[in-house]
Formats: C-alpha cells, structure tokens, sequence
C-alpha cells in the first residue's frame, strides 16, 4: 500500500465521543467507524473481504493449528463477530468460539492450475455471519509446497494491518519464537474527538510549511500570518480539495464498467526479482510505484484497444488505497501491531491513451506527485468513514458517488524484504486480493516480499471471464521500460 505523509483532514468530528472500553469475553463494544464502513458498504454480490495466499513448504494441520492457538488468537478482536443493532455495529463475542470452527484442511493434490480455480471458488463463498468472519485452509499436499489461504472481512483491518500481525507472528529463523505480538480489544471513541482540535491545529501550520517551503520563508513575502487568516486559508483548500474530490469526472463506460456478476475468479503471476523494477525504476527517474502502475495503465490500454473503443476519448481511473498512519495526529494513530482500517484512497488517471510507454510512465509519474502534495487520501478516508452513520439511502447514494470515480482497485503493499517463517516452515510465496466496491470488477494487488514482487488480478466475469490474459499483459508490459531485463 502507498504511504502518503501528508496534513489530515477535519473529518475526525464525524466521530462521536463514546468513551473508553476494553473488551472481554462477556462484553460487546461499537465498532469504529472507519471498521464498520466496510460493513455497510458490503453487497450480497460483492463482500468486502481480504483474502490471502501462502505458499509455506511443509506446513501440517497440526502444527497449523498449534501455531493459531497460540499466536493468531492473542490478538482479541479474533474472537468478536460484528453484530448489527440498531444503534450500529458492536463487536459482540462469539459464545461458541472454537478455532476448528476456522480452519479446514483440503487433502487435494492440486497443481497450480487447479489451485487458482480451487481459490477462485472460495473468493464466491460467503463467510458465516453467526462466527468472526474469518477463515484459514490448508492444502497440504499442493504442488510447489503446502498452500495456506485465509478470508478475512475488511472490517478487522487494512492490507497493511493483516501484514502487520504476519510479520510478528512469523519470524526471521525456524527456530525463532515470536517475541511481541496480540492486542487487547479496545475502542476509545472518544479520543477521535480529543484529537480532533489538536489536528486542525496541526493541519494548519503544516498546510502553511508545505505550501511554501516553511512557514518563516512565507512571513518573509507576506508577513506574519494571524491565527485567524491560517484558519480561513486551510478552510477554504478544504473546500476547494472536497470540491475537486467530489466533481471528479466519472469513468468513461467500457468494458471495465459492465454491471457485475458477482461471481469472481483470480490469477497471479510467477515472482518477478524486485531488483529489475529498481533498474527500471532508477532508469527513467520514477519510484517503482510509478513503474508498477504504469504497466497496469499498459495492460488496460490493451484490453481497450481489444475492445474497439476510442482511447482519445477514454477516462479512466484507478483506486489506490494509501496508507495515511504516518500523518495521523497524536491521539488517533493507532499502536504499531493494532488492527483496523486506517487508509485513505486516491483516484489516480490511467493515461490509457498514451501510445508509448514512456509517455504512460511520466504521466503517471506527474499524477502521483500531484496526488502527494494533495488532502485527497485523508478527506476520503474520513468520508468513507462517514459511510456507516448514513441512512440506507443515502449511503447507496454515497456508494455510487464514489465507485464510478475508478474502473479498478490497484494495491501494492510491501512485505518484508527476508523471508519469514510460520510456525517454523518457511514461507515461500504471499499474495492478496483486496474488494472492490461498489460496482468495480477489477482489482489488482503488487506484492512485495523477499526480493521478489508479484502481481494478482482479481475480476468479476462480467468484466474479465478469465484474468489471465490480462496478468500477462502487465507483465509483458515491463519489458517496454530502460533498465528493465528478463
């Protein structure tokens, strides 16, 4: 997922102080709202659940299980389902609690063809609304080495939580134990509203440094500027960054936008050494980010061209979640190793009409800086957070607003550069599919992990019958970049 270190947005006075709890067992506790968006945002055809795929050589159901019993559970919101009441979500827990009720272990010897459609199946099966909405299998016996895949629903946490908790519980040697690890469940709603004068404070007075390069070099040209002035400058970039947000133009009607199916499939790619996206990267004077997007941007011009349409005429863009922990203030950023949902997303433009690769590169190149220097990722965040206090209506309405800015969802998260091992087996291969909202039927997720990238597609068969042609074409596309070598 892309960092963004950027000033906040006002949005934290949606949040209403509820007070401070700590949860156990007997108890129930309201969700926060950036967790219960993803419930309320959810379709019957389209759930918002994260789904992760391992390759861990020699992984058994036992040791599986021990390893969950001890590591996975520690962190306490595993144990919660999230219940609806009239009043909102509350995380309530589950009386019947049993970790074999989340994990199941399939015997088939699948190859990697098989495998992709045994996940594509699961990516169509609901998750069980009466037990935490989460769940592990194990294939012990697929080729290439024992294949461990877990569905979990957004509203536990972000991408870059789920990758937080792996890369506690599974460590750098075999003969490694974890050392810091689980969480307590906690939910001090009160602390959004605390924090939030304390934000806009600090929102103004680096508004003001970014904007000029420190606040001292622009008293220079203007002179000191009252409290009242800064206040009645950032108000009005709200309003002009809320404005520019909200009056996006919406996608041009392609294939990507074809009513869903709801019925999903997924392909990923062999892994690609990180080192050859750095090569590009340096080569042309862009950030891998940059490389990466731009091959999808190759990838959807292909699938266009294949469709007849007039590029020239095209506007498409893609939905990048942005990690905004960094920019949090004091009293809302949560604890390294907490779940949850704290990102932002951008709309970043897919210069699919442009005819070179080069030309696609720089464009999206001069998009993200842009981005950068830009509220967007944190007004988004606090206007999805909002998703769950709105009538059902309105909410619909809210959907809607937002899923025809973006055709796709591109994710790129960063795993840890040495591999890891869970429960003692070492993990070969990770990968991850995120939801798309709304009417979006195309996700790509990049991951990082041990010097090596790979790329997975995710697509409603309405859009794409068959992913596969399309990964390929993203990979293909790196090849037409300077520094970047087979």
């Amino acid at each position: 997922m892309l960092v963004w270190h950027n000033a906040g947005s006002i949005f934290t006075l949606f949040f209403i102080s509820r007070g401070s709890q700590a949860l156990s067992h007997e108890e129930s506790c309201l969700l926060l709202p950036v967790d219960s968006a993803w419930l309320a945002l959810e379709r019957p055809n389209n759930p918002m659940t994260i789904t992760v795929l391992m390759r861990v050589e020699a992984l058994t159901t036992d040791r599986l299980i021990d390893f969950l019993k001890i590591y996975w559970m520690a962190w306490e919101r595993f144990r919660f389902m999230p219940v609806q009441h009239l009043s909102g979500w509350w995380w309530e827990s589950d009386p019947t609690f049993a970790l074999q009720h989340h994990i199941e272990t399939v015997p088939d010897a699948l190859d990697e063809t098989q495998l992709q459609t045994w996940v594509s199946a699961r990516l169509n099966q609901p998750l069980p609304e009466y037990r935490p909405r989460w769940k592990f299998w194990l294939l012990p016996n697929a080729e290439g080495g024992a294949a461990l895949l877990l569905r979990i629903h957004h509203c536990y946490g972000d991408g870059v939580a789920l990758m937080g908790v792996f890369e506690r519980i599974c460590t750098r040697s075999p003969q490694q134990a974890p050392v810091l690890y689980g969480a307590l469940e906690r939910a001090d709603l009160g602390r959004w509203g605390r924090a939030a004068q304390a934000w806009l404070h600090s929102l103004q007075t680096r508004a003001d440094a970014r904007q000029t390069g420190g606040v001292a070099d622009l008293e220079k040209v203007t002179g000191p500027r009252r409290p009242l002035e800064r206040a009645a400058f950032n108000g009005l970039r709200l309003v002009n960054e809320l404005s520019q947000f909200l009056i996006e133009p919406e996608d041009t009607d392609s294939p990507l936008t074809t009513p869903l199916l709801g019925r999903r499939s997924c392909r990923w790619s062999v892994p690609v050494e990180l080192s050859r996206f750095r090569s590009a990267a340096r080569a042309t004077g862009c950030t891998i980010n940059d490389v990466l997007l731009a091959c999808v941007s190759g990838a959807v011009r292909k699938q266009l061209e294949n469709a007849g349409l007039d590029l020239d005429e095209v506007v498409l863009h893609a939905a990048v979640p942005v990690n905004i922990r960094g920019c949090l203030p004091e009293g809302i950023e949560p604890e390294p190793g907490t779940l949850g949902n704290y990102f932002g997303t951008v709309f970043v433009p897919l210069p699919v009409d442009g005819e070179s690769a080069l030309e696609r590169l720089y464009r999206v190149k001069h998009e993200t800086r842009k981005l950068k220097k830009s509220w967007q990722p944190c007004i988004a965040w606090g206007l999805t957070s909002s998703a769950s206090l709105l009538p059902s209506p309105v909410r619909q309405s809210f959907r809607e607003l937002l899923c025809r800015k973006a055709s796709a969802v591109v994710s790129n998260v960063s795993g840890t550069p040495e591999p890891r091992y869970l429960a003692g087996c070492r993990i070969m291969e990770q990968m991850y599919w995120v939801p798309q909202a709304g009417d979006i039927g195309l996700g790509i997720s990049i991951v990082s992990y041990a010097g090596r990238v790979q790329f997975g597609v995710v697509s409603d068969e309405a859009v794409m019958a068959d992913p596969a042609g399309f990964l390929s074409d993203c990979l293909q596309a790196l090849n037409d970049y300077p520094g970047y070598t087979d």
